[in-house]
């Protein structure tokens, strides 16, 4: 039950229901007002303005609304839209879709062309434990924050300035909602970059992102964060194969930036690391000289095979004792921490290819031949006060 009004705008004031294998377009805007219901399992073109105020949702896994237009089109509404498949297709200007509203996306978010503003007009999308996009580009994707709820890894698909930028976070062993945003600007005058701890270098001074943890569990992900010569200083880039490229976090409590470590993944030109904290994030440079604290040596490769050779993943801190309260982390290619120690080496406290974290596999703790990342960080006495060193990088287990 809806009707058409004289000026040309669908208005929806009853239930509206599109079935599976029906198509429903509106030419003009479309207003699904206080008292309307919209289901939508068929195929829906939206061409102009979209407005709700009453509820949109969906019953299976067939609907798809499409935002197509010659036009900017408003998205907006003091309700949560709850859509399954989307597609964005608009390219009448760069940013054609105003987001005022809230968009909920349950299956996957086509991003083929025009960026979606909501940074620029209060909306807000989030994207429930099975959303995920396609086609995300310099020329389609979220101009502002996005959330994601659910236990699954994401990638986010935001930018800024006209560039997609993405970054990332790994499964989780809860239910989680996290949001990103990309900001394409120097973030010094809100974080000052003379105030960075250890043996930070230099602050990328040309983006930083937003991660933010917005569920209350205990649960802690990895998080990715990307570069690209069309945004990132080239001197962080070339930092990135000396291994010298990490992810730096700015500590409200110690009022300063701070290393988070990273795995460098030169190929998809990403860094990947777990966290201590969230909030803003960007890349930062360590000193060269400061990359092995303590003379510190590791050994990548473990072969639990009862050989006596690398049968754990061995930190050799040979007969210093520099470095202090050595904690260490691994978790799998999905994010997953598998081990867990903050007194490594001691009482017999090592990863052997065991986890003694909640995964099992067939009912044993013991884990499959590949690759992993390990965090490691420790203590130690710098010149003046003592300082925190922190690594990532890859574990290889064989013989599993």
């Amino acid at each position: 039950l809806f009707t058409v009004s004289m000026v040309s705008q669908t208005s929806n004031t009853g239930v509206l229901t599109v079935s599976e294998g029906t198509v429903f377009s509106t030419v003009k805007r479309f207003d699904n007002q206080t008292s309307g219901t919209f289901y939508n399992d068929g195929d829906a073109y939206i061409y102009s303005h979209f407005n709700n105020e009453g509820i949109v949702d969906f019953y299976g896994t067939t609907g798809l609304t499409r935002f197509i237009g010659a036009s900017p089109q408003e998205l907006s509404g003091s309700q949560v839209s709850y859509l399954y498949d989307v597609l964005f297709d608009n390219n009448s200007v760069s940013a054609p879709f105003e987001l005022l509203g809230a968009l909920d996306i349950s299956g996957i978010s086509d991003f083929y062309q025009g960026v979606v503003d909501n940074d620029n007009f209060g909306g807000s999308i989030n994207f429930s434990a099975t959303g995920g996009h396609i086609n995300t580009s310099d020329l389609s994707h979220v101009d502002g924050g996005v959330h994601k709820t659910g236990l699954n890894s994401f990638t986010y698909p935001i930018g800024d300035g006209g560039y997609y930028r993405l970054a990332g976070t790994s499964n989780s062993e809860s239910e989680s909602l996290y949001k990103s945003k990309f900001f394409y600007e120097n973030s010094n005058p809100l974080y000052p970059h003379d105030l960075r701890a250890g043996a930070l270098e230099a602050i990328d001074d040309q983006e930083y992102w937003t991660i933010e943890k917005e569920s209350t569990n205990t649960d802690d992900v990895l998080i990715t964060l990307s570069w690209r010569d069309v945004t990132t200083p080239a001197n962080f880039i070339a930092a990135a194969a000396e291994e010298a490229l990490t992810i730096v976090r700015w500590d409200e409590p110690t009022n300063m930036w701070v290393n988070e470590g990273g795995v460098i993944d030169m190929d998809n030109q990403t860094v990947t690391t777990a966290v201590s904290g969230y909030g803003v994030f960007t890349f930062g440079m360590i000193e060269v000289g400061e990359v092995l604290a303590c003379g510190l040596t590791i050994y990548n490769g473990v072969t639990p095979n009862g050989d006596g050779v690398n049968d754990f993943f061995f930190i050799d801190t040979g007969n210093s004792d520099c470095a202090r309260n050595i904690h260490v982390q691994v978790f799998n290619r999905w994010g997953v921490q598998v081990y867990q120690s903050d007194n490594y080496g001691v009482d017999g406290d090592v990863f052997n290819g065991f986890s003694n974290g909640r995964l099992t596999v067939n009912g044993s703790n013991q884990l499959p031949s590949g690759t992993y990342y390990y965090i490691l960080e420790f203590e130690y006495d710098g010149s003046s006060k003592v300082e925190h060193f922190k690594k990532a990088g890859y574990l290889y287990l064989s013989g599993n």
